[in-house]
């Protein structure tokens, strides 16, 4: 899934938003001064890659100078000389770091590998020299003892324990001979994360299938084909054909792919990626972040990362999330168990001789299970695609449910310089017609993008600033051929919806202080609003608006919806179960107790997912370990429960929305006013109850996955 991804460094989540130009950094470097361009969206016609490195250190110099400022400060602390000053300070690392954290990830090089391997142990020293200085705790702590006789506003209130809990789990408690091995191991862990990504970039890349015949190729339309060959030909393989490699496990070409040998082959080129015994190779690399993150853990006072990492989230514990999970694998199993068994006969019966069959395997699993698929409901993936051509879905369908639900209009604006020719940015209004924020979509697969999809910022909302949001909406999705029409498949469609979702939970920000705007929120909190937002996708009018045959503008056919809809819980066994066994694996992995042996990556894996009783021999985990940069390379280590945690509670709001009249403006604007507009300003759990009414409910959950419930 990988839909969201917020690259932000710990080193630097409490640094505000826009400000003053610097003097420390030369006039010429365009991060020196807020952009003049509208939103202070990043100058991307005048950024070169030689720019970042500079602007990031010297915006670290500055932001020390100015925390020393407030360190020492005679004035007694206040909440305006203390909590105020800290979000206001870091204006120029801010904007350095917020577009190179997006570039770095979308469409690096290396130039810019070379800027994080240099940047990555500074920032983390920069964030230890905030985060263990006692002066400034001292301030911080002297504000959060007396917080009820400050008498604060409620987000005013909330900052003041968010800065406190920081301090706090930086380590500010701690000895100073404990503090100095932290700023160690912190130094160690940030640089472990960039040599796991840039690793698992290198691996991805390297790992595509070069085909020699395209008889090999059998089943992919003549657009996938075409596109095969001209990534051969960008890597130098005049005549061949590639298969470049999508971030998960299973691969989409298996779907169509008729030739054994060649599913075969794609699914192990997938599995085997970042596990090739040369430089690529993750594993190291993975055994030194876990044993690096235990020891923190431990430091800190958790017996493993794992309750570490979910203290600050709505799940509270990690006993509460491993029981969530546990209680899913049974429905799961035997959904696998069904399906499986629906598979192999729909494999024996195409191939009927004696000796000619095969028993099911990982790569037999897609291809098979669409042949059931249409069996049963008819539905050839080969229909839908020619009614969802990306820009018309992305302009009739995912921005009009954003007006439907919200009032929300959108413009494309194309005087917004971008980091990359095939970025699209519009400019989004607010139902009053007021201006919103600016949000770019980078849909296509490079091979110097890592995989997956996410939202980013450039520019944060905050009233403190008179900021208005810029976000960003990323996605691997094929690019078609010169000449050829820009169709896409229906789970193309979702993330569309999905990343959206996160895209509105920035844009609807409104706080005054950054540092609790948007989407700044717990990791399994932060996908409700996304995973929310697909159901737009299937909603009857929205589906209406946007799926046009692209050379007709014919609608799509009732028939055709009808089939869409009634196969919406196919196949649940496989794509919830290869979900549920990765949140398992990433949990398991990060309950080590502290001070472990070193593990062995694979072996350790193996034992993980054979203990949850789940079916991972024809349905493998969505990520392997070796190439899992959630929780190696981003910020879900131990947390990417939060994809299912979160599909409890926005299905949850679901519910509550087709009882009270579905997709309407009032209940749009009910979601707005009590979830999106909020950022971190309130619990969650009360945030959850002001909108639905009562505590999450697992049952609507398993009801949605076929799975059961009530």
């Amino acid at each position: 899934m990988n839909r969201l991804r917020v690259w932000t460094t710990a080193a630097v989540v409490a640094i505000a938003a826009v400000g003053t130009a610097s003097a420390s950094l030369a006039a010429p470097n365009p991060f020196a001064a807020p952009s003049s361009l509208p939103y202070q969206a990043p100058p991307f016609d005048r950024i070169t890659d030689a720019d970042y490195q500079p602007a990031i250190e010297a915006g670290i110099a500055e932001s020390l100078a100015e925390v020393a400022g407030i360190r020492d400060n005679p004035a007694p602390p206040s909440f305006d000389n203390t909590i105020v000053a800290l979000e206001r300070q870091g204006q120029m690392l801010s904007r350095a770091q917020l577009a190179f954290g997006q570039v770095t990830q979308a469409n690096t090089n290396p130039t810019l590998q070379k800027a994080q391997s240099a940047l990555a142990p500074r920032l983390a020293a920069y964030g230890d020299a905030i985060y263990l200085d006692p002066k400034l705790f001292a301030r911080v702590k002297a504000l959060h003892d007396r917080l009820p006789a400050l008498k604060l506003g409620a987000e005013q209130a909330m900052l003041v324990q968010e800065y406190y809990k920081r301090f706090v789990r930086a380590g500010a408690q701690l000895s100073p001979a404990d503090q100095t091995r932290l700023r160690d191991l912190n130094k160690r862990l940030s640089s472990l994360g960039v040599e796991f990504r840039q690793k698992l970039l290198a691996a991805t890349k390297a790992g595509a299938l070069e085909v020699d015949d395209p008889a090999k190729l059998a089943g992919l339309s003549p657009g996938e084909i075409e596109a095969a060959a001209r990534d051969a030909k960008d890597r130098g393989l005049a005549g061949k054909y590639v298969l470049a490699l999508q971030n998960t496990t299973a691969q989409p070409a298996i779907q169509s792919l008729t030739d054994r040998a060649t599913r075969e082959a794609l699914f192990e080129r997938s599995w085997t990626r970042a596990e090739t015994g040369d430089a690529n190779d993750t594993r190291a690399t993975i055994a030194a972040l876990i044993q690096a993150r235990g020891e923190k853990a431990k430091l800190l006072g958790f017996d493993t990362w794992a309750d570490y990492s979910l203290d600050e989230q709505m799940a509270k514990t990690a006993k509460t999330a491993r029981a969530f999970m546990n209680a899913l694998d049974a429905p799961t199993a035997a959904a696998q168990k069904r399906e499986a068994a629906d598979i192999q006969a729909a494999i024996d019966a195409d191939h009927p001789k004696p000796g000619d069959g095969f028993t099911l395997k990982p790569w037999d699993w897609a291809l098979y299970a669409e042949k059931v698929r249409k069996a049963r409901y008819d539905l050839d993936e080969s229909q839908t695609k020619p009614y969802l051509e990306i820009w018309n879905v992305l302009e009739n369908g995912v921005f009009y449910a954003a007006h439907e639900m919200y009032g929300l209009t959108f413009k494309r604006r194309t005087d917004i310089p971008t980091y990359h020719p095939d970025i699209r940015v519009y400019e989004a209004f607010d139902a009053d017609g007021k201006p919103l924020g600016l949000a770019y979509f980078d849909y296509w697969k490079r091979d110097n993008k890592s995989g997956g999809a996410w939202m980013n910022s450039f520019v944060r909302q905050s009233r403190l600033f008179g900021t208005r949001p810029v976000i960003s909406n990323t996605a691997n999705f094929t690019k078609p051929a010169p000449g050829q029409p820009a169709l896409i498949t229906f789970e193309d469609v979702r993330t569309m919806f999905h990343e959206f979702g996160h895209g509105l939970h920035g844009l609807f920000a409104s706080q005054t202080y950054p540092s609790l705007s948007g989407t700044a929120v717990a990791r399994d909190f932060v996908e409700f609003p996304s995973q929310f937002n697909e159901h737009w996708a299937l909603e009857p009018r929205v589906l209406a608006h946007y799926a046009r045959h692209y050379q007709t503008g014919a609608p799509m056919p009732q028939a055709l919806v009808d089939k869409i809809k009634r196969a919406d819980t196919f196949n649940q066994g496989f794509s919830f179960g290869e979900l549920l066994a990765a949140a398992q694996l990433d949990m398991e992995w990060h309950s080590r107790p502290a001070g472990a042996p070193e593990p062995d990556v694979d072996a350790f894996e193996g034992k993980a997912l054979a203990a949850t009783g789940l079916d991972v021999a024809d349905i493998p985990p969505r990520y392997r370990s070796s190439y899992f940069a959630h929780i190696w390379g981003s910020g879900y280590s131990a947390g990417y429960y939060a994809y299912i945690w979160t599909d409890m509670l926005q299905q949850n709001v679901y519910d509550w929305f087709e009882t009270h009249g579905g997709m309407t403006r009032a209940n749009g604007q009910r979601l707005r006013d009590r979830v999106l507009s909020k950022g971190h300003t309130e619990d969650y759990g009360v945030m959850f109850r002001a909108m639905v009414g009562h505590d999450p409910e697992v049952g609507p959950l398993l009801v949605k996955r076929g799975l059961g419930g009530r």
